[in-house]
């Protein structure tokens, strides 16, 4: 279930939500380090600022999700993705995966514009991804059966350990974190009542 046996070519064919997604972390990082572009423009227009947002400037609430300054942060959210992403794109469909993915990143971020003070800056995947987890943790508490056991087994670990990590390690919005978690979780639990989902 969360084994990629395909080759780039299938992974393409078969989830291209992930891909485009990936295919824009990718484009923002690259826009962001060439040097023809002025320096942090990207950044500045697309990071979410809290003051910025209580201003007016909603957009930060959803364009966050894509802007990676470091190569490591890119990678490890962008591997993630990979990992855990296509189960649901599978399960979901399409639109709906889109849904749960950026419904969890902006849970993530309201939550961070009222808990966090005003200046605080935040970028980065993690909150959505964290969201899938908590998709993830609503199917294996209200419908496990309808996912394999061994899919149970991978992300019940992988989610504890993640939510832990949070908490050690610096420069880490614990905020988004933890909130995106909640957002896929009780995005879960609606829809598993509303729809069939199997894995």
């Amino acid at each position: 279930m969360f084994v990629r046996t395909e080759s780039f070519r299938q992974f393409l064919k078969f989830y291209p939500v992930i891909s485009i997604i990936i295919a824009i972390h990718l484009l923002i990082f690259l826009i962001m380090h060439t040097p023809i572009f002025p320096h942090n423009w990207m950044l500045e227009m697309l990071a979410g600022v809290n003051i910025l947002i209580q201003q007016g400037e909603y957009w930060r609430l959803v364009t966050p999700i894509f802007v990676h300054v470091g190569f490591a942060h890119l990678l490890f959210n962008s591997f993630s993705l990979v990992l855990f992403g296509p189960a649901l794109e599978k399960a979901l469909g399409k639109f709906m995966f889109i849904l749960v993915y950026l419904a969890s990143g902006i849970g993530a971020n309201i939550a961070t514009l009222y808990i966090q003070p005003p200046y605080y800056t935040h970028i980065g995947a993690s909150g959505a991804i964290f969201g899938l987890f908590g998709f993830y943790l609503a199917i294996i508490m209200v419908k496990k059966d309808s996912m394999p056991i061994q899919g149970r087994q991978v992300i019940l670990p992988i989610a504890i350990i993640s939510v832990i990590m949070t908490f050690f390690q610096p420069n880490i919005n614990i905020t988004g974190h933890i909130f995106g978690l909640i957002s896929g979780f009780l995005i879960g639990r609606i829809l598993v009542h509303y729809r069939s989902i199997r894995f």
